[in-house]
């Protein structure tokens, strides 16, 4: 059987290189006969991609074959009869444009015309301009864009909401994870900088970020060495909406509300200003959103000879409030010299009450219940500062165009201060209770501060060569300070607390990461070669203080990044990359904190853990900028993954981390779009991976493998008089994750938009996940344990959402600021 699943393997790797060696030269070959070439620009020259270019006959405008420009704004129609003909451009937000008529047949078999040049349909309201919009999905053969901003489907949810729907993507609500084409530790990045927090704090930060004040999210598979070497799946980098205009002033109000079982409320203001030397932005949003959450297990494992089982139902009524406020500005000090400020805030409060009910069975027959109440309080408040500065050398001298050196300062101060209290009813087989209660309470402060500095150069030689140079240090502690608490008591009797010390603990974490890079590109006729080279030195101490136990680390690694791309044409590129990277533990991961997750399971961290490394091939063809095929093979070493331990004598589950030896993950992925009529068009997406482990935990071999497969689907529908309609669907098959073997799961979500008041305003209407399928369901199957599980909560929301625009919103200004915390705030507690 290992050798037929090599052979399968070996098969598959060999027909992938194939498709992708084959010379460009021969794809680049054209007909001879009846071929239209061309392009499409607007009134500045840009290129226009995705324009819908129809060919006409020339006598009575009959359509004859219909073609769609590429990001280039190129196209060509080939199989053209003898005729005379011209050439027909059309967008929604363009103007329709006609080219000379043209005849095919005798000498002229292949014609290039002139470009056609698109004019906006603008409409000026008090100085409002309004553009065609972008499609929701934009692959391009180095990432994937997902345009939030215009999405119908994506308006009044969340940033987790619509990271669900991208291509490749999987939310682990279960495992807290994200995982992108079938692999975990992803660096998720606001604005270009990490968030520095754990994994399951960025699925609460994403939960608790309206996509309101979202504009775009990139998800970037192989990052150049400027990036930190953090992220072994990726990046997964969400750009904020931000000041674009040039005018004194503009923004947008958005607010609308959704239902589901509870309701939901959002608000959110934007502003940018302009005035001599001054660039402004501030955004402001509320979101009130009530939701619940169910998670149910059922545990069987034998205790004393005999077989039992604990089955487990739990149900959370979440209610959950968030303000998010960011501020900016530039000043230009003159022509070369820019300084500039940005501050991000984000107070989240979060209450839940809920139950875990818990029946034990022996050989098939109840014996007794555990009915368990937990009251939930949370509050999170973090403020970010950056300060930044950016210098353009003087382009007078010979070689130093496009010179620039920016510098960033970064601190960041966090505070988490759940407080989680247990009530637990013991019941006998006829729901009488037998003794007293258990009363738990668990009160947590945990503080964050992140320093960070970097400098980065970049040095153009001529238009085919540039150098860029860089240096990052950041200082990070983290203080986490857990106090249990316990008591035994009837029903109403008033007991004193007592400090459960087993549990209590405080927990100190430094970090000192230092690193530098240095990339060179350059560019010969058809071909770009880039070349990066990262060294960081990281210095880390972890320090139980309860236990008075110390774990130091030092280590200095180098992460080479090598991508070469061969552009054939105007329709065909080639790219082929190699990177290092590295993935450090989550601070949570190493805190040896008790976390208590239901009366049978709790989550406890490991200070021994090592950071994974992974190395990584793609290769990757693009047509016409886009369809893209990549391939893509990648192998991790000292993976960390989370594990489950049980306990046969008392029925507890402990959840724990800890370093597989060996991961090997190779997928194709495969994007197209599709112009079904000229008012529907799709974006579909599939990837396939097979990921395995080579390890053991606790003397067992981990020999998992699995082929599996994650489908999305997205259609643009337009329509007259303004209206506008969005269809998303997604299917992931089937995978495996550590000990767990996971259950297919999907979602289909629809909308609906109309513009307004001369394309002033919008009125958007969506329903998320119409069937709600998106469930996560599995079960593991691994030593002495044997359980199934399913995870889900709210997602089946109907939303209705208005935005109103005022001021002119084409501005350029200070809103995105790129910071230089990059990679500490994913991990953070």
């Amino acid at each position: 059987m290992s050798g037929l699943l090599n052979w399968y393997k070996m098969k598959i790797f060999l027909l992938v290189l194939v498709i992708f060696l084959v010379p460009g030269d021969l794809l680049a070959q054209q007909s001879k006969s009846g071929i239209v070439t061309g392009s499409v620009q607007d009134t500045s020259g840009r290129p226009l991609g995705m324009m819908s270019l129809l060919l006409l006959k020339a006598t009575d405008s009959t359509l004859v074959k219909a073609a769609v420009s590429n990001a280039r704004g190129h196209y060509d129609i080939g199989l053209i009869p003898p005729g005379t003909y011209r050439m027909s451009g059309s967008q929604v937000g363009y103007q329709k444009v006609y080219s000379e008529v043209f005849t095919v047949g005798d000498e002229q078999w292949k014609i290039q015309l002139l470009p056609l040049t698109m004019q906006e349909e603008t409409r000026q309201l008090t100085n409002v301009t309004v553009k065609a919009q972008k499609p929701f999905i934009d692959q391009q053969i180095d990432k994937t864009v997902l345009n939030v901003e215009n999405s119908i489907v994506a308006s009044g949810g969340t940033a987790l909401e619509v990271l669900e729907k991208a291509p490749g993507v999987v939310v682990d609500l279960q495992s807290e994870r994200i995982s992108l084409r079938g692999r975990e530790n992803v660096l998720v990045m606001i604005d270009g900088k990490p968030t520095y927090l754990s994994g399951n704090q960025v699925l609460d930060l994403l939960r608790n970020t309206p996509s309101n004040t979202v504009e775009t999210i990139e998800l970037i598979t192989n990052p150049p060495a400027r990036y930190d070497a953090a992220g072994t799946a990726g990046i997964i980098n969400i750009r904020l909406k931000r000041n674009k205009s040039s005018q004194p002033l503009n923004g947008n109000l958005t607010t609308g509300m959704g239902q589901g079982r509870f309701p939901k409320y959002n608000t959110a203001l934007t502003l940018n200003a302009r005035k001599d030397n001054w660039s402004l932005f501030g955004n402001y949003a509320f979101d009130q959103r009530d939701y619940w959450s169910v998670a149910t297990i059922d545990r069987r494992f034998t205790s004393a000879g005999q077989p039992r089982l604990i089955r487990q139902d739990g149900y959370r009524p979440i209610q959950n409030t968030t303000h998010t406020l960011r501020l900016g500005a530039d000043y230009a000090l003159d022509k070369h010299n820019t300084i500039g400020v940005l501050l991000n805030g984000t107070s989240v409060s979060n209450k839940s009450q809920g139950g875990t009910d818990s029946d034990i069975f022996k050989s098939g027959v109840l014996t007794t219940s555990e009915r368990t109440q937990n009251d939930n309080r949370r509050s999170i408040d973090r403020l970010a500062a950056n300060l930044n500065f950016r210098h353009r050398f003087d382009t007078t001298g010979r070689g130093s165009k496009g010179r620039e050196l920016m510098v960033d300062v970064d601190y960041s101060d966090a505070s988490f201060r759940p407080t989680e209290q247990f009530e637990t009813r013991f019941l006998d087989d006829q729901g009488l209770e037998t003794g007293p209660r258990d009363f738990q309470r668990l009160t947590t402060k945990s503080k964050a501060l992140i320093r960070a500095a970097k400098i980065d150069y970049s040095h153009p030689i001529d238009k085919q060569t540039t150098f860029e140079a860089g240096w990052k240090s950041s200082y990070v502690t983290l203080n986490n300070d857990l106090l249990v608490e316990t008591k035994l008591a009837e029903n109403g009797q008033n007991v004193p607390w007592q400090v459960d010390n087993g549990r209590t603990n405080q927990f100190e974490y430094r970090e000192i990461i230092h690193a530098a890079y240095l990339t060179g590109r350059r560019t010969w006729a058809d071909w770009t070669l880039q070349v990066g080279l990262r060294a960081e030195r990281t210095q880390t101490e972890a320090y139980s203080v309860t236990a008075r136990n110390t774990v130091d680390r030092t280590y200095l690694n180098l992460f080479p990044n090598v991508s070469l791309t061969r552009t054939v044409g105007d329709k065909h590129q080639f790219l082929y990359s190699f990177s290092r990277r590295i993935d450090r533990p989550d601070y949570q991961y190493l805190n040896p904190f008790i976390r208590i997750f239901s009366p049978y399971a709790y989550q406890q961290g490991n200070p021994y853990l090592k950071p994974q490394f992974t190395d990584a091939f793609q290769v990757a063809y693009s047509y016409k900028e886009e369809t893209t095929i990549s391939f893509g093979y990648n192998r991790t070493r000292d993976v960390i993954v989370d594990i489950n331990e049980q306990n046969d004598a008392t029925g507890e589950t402990r959840i724990t981390f800890t370093n597989l030896a060996e991961q090997t993950n190779m997928g194709i992925n495969v994007s197209a779009p599709i112009r079904i009529t000229p008012w529907w068009s799709s974006r579909n997406s599939a990837s396939v991976f097979h990921t395995a482990y080579q390890a053991e935990i606790g003397g067992t071999p981990l020999d998992y493998s699995w082929l599996a497969t994650n489908l999305t689907s997205n259609h643009s529908f337009v329509f007259a008089n303004g209206i506008t309609a969005e269809l998303s669907a997604s299917y992931n098959s089937p995978y495996v994750y550590s000990q767990n073997k996971m259950q297919a799961f999907g979602q289909l979500s629809v909308g609906v938009q109309k513009t307004l008041w001369q394309k002033k305003a919008t009125l958007r209407f969506n329903w998320s996940d119409l069937f709600q399928t998106q469930r996560f369901r599995g079960t593991v199957q691994f030593q002495n344990m044997d359980f199934n599980f399913a995870t889900y909560s709210e997602t089946r929301v109907a939303r209705l959402t208005f935005t109103y625009n005022f001021g002119n919103r084409e501005i350029k200004g200070a809103g995105n600021r790129r910071t230089v915390s990059e990679d500490e705030q994913r991990r953070m507690n």
